[in-house]
């Protein structure tokens, strides 16, 4: 028997390349640890904090708008987090409608209508070739500047909810009977008919039925006289919702409709896929998420109240305050991003092989049918990895803000704290981190759900 022969570990491939990522390892944490410890001492010398002991130290300064309890007496550290929250809202915001309107955009780019498909291709050419810096300076200039002062404000009527009377009742459920049963026994015109009927019903119920003879009253809607919206060079104020003892049985059957309408998704879901007949889903979802709230609000003595804004000097008191700096940030974020995600979904539709489209006519599927069912899951499998990068652009992009004064995580942790507290290494250094964080979390949540969506292998 022939012993296989010996080769030294010098001369082996394995044990070579180990020993020389070892040594590159041991030398480039020699050499950050040189660099940190060269850093330190410079910092000291020059009296700049090595630590973080200013973070539970008193920011004395005021941030204009916060989501949480913040005064000029809290610390640093609830500084970063109002600060980390504000970037967190405006980032959230921006990709849910930025997704909508760079959907919605994306599809008009590739349609037949030619006012549509021309609109589309001058919003994606004009927005995404203008800098973000611009638009943002833009849109806060169009929506700050030409406000009046608080004495001249804005103002709007304020509303108030209640439960329609018997008669709105009445027509409501007749217009929405008469809606399913054309969708459901598809009636000539049945699509016209259940339009009308799901129009008459939800107007019956917001305004009353008389509104439809020229009377108000008996809806859900009421407008008040005194006003309670009032819009200004200051922000937009409006009433702030007070719950009360009983708010908690309200969420929780808005959690309940959430639920049943869930399970009744996927409950239809496997009824079409065994029998190949549709159920109402958006209907009953609907009345699951609107009844049952509205069940438990009257049941448990209507526990909502609302704080309207009162001018008191210069300024408006009480109630909730919208800052134009986020509305002009939201804007210019969402406009801006949306350009390219329409690009994105034009050419993961345009991915799709045009047989599939064909194949689906012919079953008699109609357009829109068509391109939700058929050609949009199967463009998601080319659009996600691109649209991931979207959202990684706009979250990184919202620390523009500093430009236009929105306190986000930039302007107030890596601006004020910073320039306060002279800890530059640590305030940058926890920054970064944070964006970090945010990236790696949402190309993580991107990621499984392309793996959810990807093709499998047979």
């Amino acid at each position: 028997m022939r012993t296989p022969p010996t080769i030294s570990l010098l001369h082996d491939p394995r044990w070579r390349g180990a020993i020389w990522q070892v040594a590159l390892a041991v030398i480039v944490g020699f050499l950050l640890w040189e660099a940190a410890d060269n850093a330190m001492s410079n910092m000291r010398a020059r009296g700049i904090p090595t630590n973080f002991d200013f973070w539970n130290r008193t920011a004395g300064f005021d941030i204009n708008q916060t989501l949480i309890s913040y005064s000029a007496v809290s610390t640093y550290g609830r500084a970063f987090w109002v600060g980390l929250i504000n970037t967190l809202v405006v980032a959230g915001i921006g990709i849910v409608l930025a997704t909508v309107i760079g959907f919605v955009i994306g599809v008009m780019r590739l349609s037949t209508n030619l006012l549509a498909r021309s609109f589309a291709s001058v919003y994606v050419e004009a927005l995404r070739n203008i800098p973000l810096l611009l638009q943002l300076l833009f849109w806060y200039n169009a929506i700050l500047v030409p406000l009046p002062a608080p004495r001249g404000s804005l103002s709007m009527s304020s509303i108030t909810l209640s439960l329609p009377d018997t008669a709105t009742l009445v027509v409501s459920a007749i217009a929405a009977g008469a809606a399913f049963a054309a969708w459901r026994l598809s009636l000539r015109f049945a699509s016209i008919v259940t339009a009308l009927g799901v129009a008459v019903a939800l107007m019956a119920l917001l305004f009353g039925a008389l509104s439809f003879v020229g009377q108000s009253g008996g809806g859900m809607l009421h407008f008040a006289d005194h006003l309670g919206v009032y819009l200004n060079n200051r922000g937009l104020f409006i009433p702030e919702p007070q719950f009360g003892a009983g708010s908690e049985w309200v969420l929780l059957a808005f959690g309940l409709g959430i639920a049943l309408s869930l399970g009744y998704g996927v409950y239809a879901r496997a009824r079409q896929m065994r029998t190949g007949k549709q159920s109402p889903v958006l209907l009953v979802s609907m009345c699951l998420l609107v009844a049952l709230p509205l069940i438990a609000f009257e049941a448990s003595g209507r526990p909502l109240a609302f704080a309207f804004p009162v001018l008191r000097g210069f300024n408006f008191q009480g109630g909730m305050r919208i800052s134009p700096e986020f509305v002009a940030l939201t804007l210019g974020l969402v406009l801006y991003t949306a350009a390219f995600i329409a690009e994105t979904v034009r050419s993961g539709i345009q991915a799709v092989a045009k047989g599939q489209g064909e194949a689906a006519a012919a079953l008699g599927l109609r357009q829109g049918l068509t391109l939700r069912l058929v050609v949009l899951p199967q463009a998601m499998r080319v659009i996600i990895p691109p649209l991931t990068n979207q959202y990684l652009n706009l979250t990184k992009n919202s620390s523009l803000a500093v430009f236009i004064g929105y306190p986000d995580l930039v302007q107030v942790f890596a601006g004020t704290v910073l320039n306060q507290t002279g800890a530059a290494v640590q305030v940058i250094a926890v920054t970064m981190v944070v964006y970090l964080a945010l990236s790696l979390l949402t190309s993580m949540l991107m990621a499984l759900y392309n793996r959810r969506m990807a093709l499998a292998e047979r």
